[in-house]
């Protein structure tokens, strides 16, 4: 799992679900799981809900700094 989801097939995106998870267990070690399960057993390893921050490579944050400064509190007010 270390590797990423993209080194067993899922480059479309770079999470682990509990779905493809429970998946890898099964090719791996042949014993399917319920997402539940799969869920409990992550858990007690360690393991913890996280979901990434999407932010555009191209984000130019003195833009935005000036965005919420000037333009969010007028378009709140409403």
């Amino acid at each position: 799992m270390e590797q990423g989801p993209a080194a067993y097939g899922w480059t479309e995106d770079q999470r682990w679900t509990i779905a493809r998870v429970a998946l890898l267990v099964a090719r791996r070690f042949h014993v399917r799981f319920s997402d539940a399960q799969i869920w409990r057993i992550l858990h007690q390893m360690g393991f913890s809900v996280q979901v990434p921050v999407h932010r555009a490579a191209e984000r130019d944050e003195t833009a935005v700094a000036t965005w919420v400064r000037g333009v969010w509190p007028r378009v709140e007010r409403r």
